[in-house]
């Protein structure tokens, strides 16, 4: 089914990447993201640095382990800085290359809820900005990692972080408090606003708040999603995802599909349930390397593969 949605030309078509990507293969190895959440808990909550204890998420974690790093005179920005500093090492593989040559060749975006730079990495991408009228670093939604300057972010290949990128280590959303923030944000946006709110009209969709940031290639394409779990903690995707079907409902005509890819049969799960009552397609493959190493995403060339294997170089040494 990968296969089929990859090799068909009747989708306008988003990518959205978990950090599953970074734990196939040899990539789990060097990219770790629990491993760094706990070296932050080594140093604030020793207790917990061998195991996250049952009944609390990773973002209220999080939110704890700020609390406690508050007391011991580290704020909130330094404790995501730290948490963003061993992200700079961090690899591109060979899959990460065939994943992003696929969606550069196809002219797809990218969206991902990873804050380190291997997808970018991966293809040499640079940082660029739709506009820096409004920019702030604490919300860099019109940034993204890409070759050519982009308009329409739902048209174009780049490379999108929803939760925030290291680059800016103050836009990073580790925390169930940080979610609600980006929530409220984009509420404003596709609520609020008279005309200019997402919701006003179907022709909205081409003029709203949101339609130089990536929450346009949310709205407006077909969503691939892969190497993301999407459980309960996920809560501002989830939400997104709820917005995007209500909006569909209200405007039919605008209507998209989503396809979520897992190694795990979920049908009689919750999850499941969730997805499907918001117009997402659930496609099961065998294993991880029918996702990651399926040939439907095509082989980065040599000239590709040296030179990511330089930039990665460079910046192992910078």
């Amino acid at each position: 089914m990968l296969n089929d949605i990859l090799g068909s030309a009747d989708h306008r078509l988003t990518i959205i990447i978990g950090n599953g990507i970074n734990r196939y293969g040899n990539a789990g190895e060097t990219n770790s993201w629990r491993e760094l959440l706990r070296s932050l808990a080594d140093r604030y909550m020793p207790e917990y640095a061998n195991h996250l204890p049952s009944g609390i998420s990773t973002t209220e974690f999080f939110d704890v382990l700020s609390l406690r790093a508050t007391r011991s005179n580290t704020g909130e920005t330094a404790l995501q800085k730290q948490f963003c500093e061993p992200l700079r090492y961090w690899r591109a593989y060979p899959h990460h290359r065939q994943v992003v040559g696929w969606a550069r060749r196809n002219n797809c975006p990218i969206l991902t809820t990873n804050f380190d730079s291997t997808l970018s990495d991966a293809c040499n991408a640079t940082l660029r900005h739709v506009s820096t009228r409004e920019f702030t670093d604490y919300y860099p939604w019109e940034s993204y990692y890409g070759e050519h300057d982009v308009v329409r972010p739902s048209e174009c290949f780049g490379i999108w972080h929803i939760n925030g990128m290291a680059q800016y280590h103050r836009s990073v959303r580790l925390g169930l408090t940080h979610y609600m923030g980006s929530v409220q944000r984009a509420r404003g946006w596709i609520h609020r606003g008279g005309n200019s709110r997402l919701f006003s009209s179907a022709g909205a969709i081409d003029s709203w708040r949101g339609c130089s940031t990536w929450l346009d290639a949310i709205f407006r394409n077909d969503l691939l999603i892969i190497g993301l779990a999407l459980d309960e903690v996920e809560v501002f995707i989830r939400w997104l995802l709820i917005e995007r079907a209500r909006l569909f409902q209200k405007f039919p005509q605008l209507r998209r599909r989503a396809w979520y890819i897992d190694t795990k049969d979920i049908t009689a799960t919750g999850k499941a349930a969730f997805l499907q009552g918001v117009g997402v397609e659930l496609v099961h493959e065998a294993q991880y390397s029918d996702i990651y190493g399926s040939p439907a995403w095509g082989h980065p060339g040599m000239e590709e593969l040296a030179s990511a294997e330089d930039q990665n170089k460079t910046l192992r040494v910078g």
